[in-house]
């Protein structure tokens, strides 16, 4: 009990002495692996298999940043992020698009190498895909699964009230679709999405 009386004190007191900042940011994102595109029908169609073409994204969203007594600090954030990759299938000619509308939850652990001006971090994310359900003239999206994990680090610098950020976003758990077409030689005709794209993250934010 006393041991327990203990921790819980010594947790209140570096939360009471901790130092809470909050910024709005903003950042680009540029996919740097390229999802696999492939026909997976059973019917006679063409097969393929093909890389697709990547868009430069962007998101925007809030960080709260805890600086604990020590050099480390606490970093979770909340983005609105939206980017694409698209595919012409060349037996239809439709373009079909695996968008990613997403609301992503890093939460990153860091520390502080020059006092404030100066920060590197480490940590998971989660992503919750809302873009589902998409229809492609006879295209029709069915997403396998909305929620998907990948991990983030990076570096931050602070000059003033300015915060630029650099960082990488790897990928945990894939983010698989498919796109069902049944108009096509009188079968199930279908094209499967298999990868949830690695990012390299570049932006400012402005701390309140």
């Amino acid at each position: 009990m006393k041991k327990t009386i203990s921790l819980a004190l010594i947790a209140f007191s570096a939360t009471a002495f901790a130092q809470v900042s909050v910024s709005g940011k903003a950042n680009m994102l540029f996919p740097t692996s390229n999802p696999t595109w492939e026909n997976i029908s059973n019917s006679a169609v063409e097969a393929y298999e093909s890389e697709g073409k990547n868009s430069v994204g962007y998101n925007f969203g809030l960080s709260v940043k805890v600086d604990l007594p020590t050099s480390l600090f606490i970093q979770p954030e909340l983005y609105y992020s939206t980017f694409k990759n698209e595919l012409t299938d060349p037996v239809t000619n439709t373009t079909i698009e695996a968008k990613s509308n997403r609301v992503d939850l890093p939460v990153l652990v860091g520390t502080n190498v020059l006092g404030q001006t100066l920060g590197v971090f480490v940590g998971p994310v989660a992503s919750y895909n809302l873009s589902t359900d998409n229809q492609y003239n006879d295209f029709r999206e069915n997403a396998k699964d909305n929620f998907t994990v990948g991990y983030q680090f990076g570096a931050q610098a602070k000059i003033s009230n300015f915060v630029l950020n650099a960082r990488y976003e790897g990928a945990f758990t894939n983010d698989q679709r498919e796109f069902i077409n049944n108009n096509v030689s009188g079968e199930t005709y279908t094209v499967r999405y298999d990868n949830r794209p690695s990012l390299l993250i570049l932006g400012v934010g402005y701390t309140f």
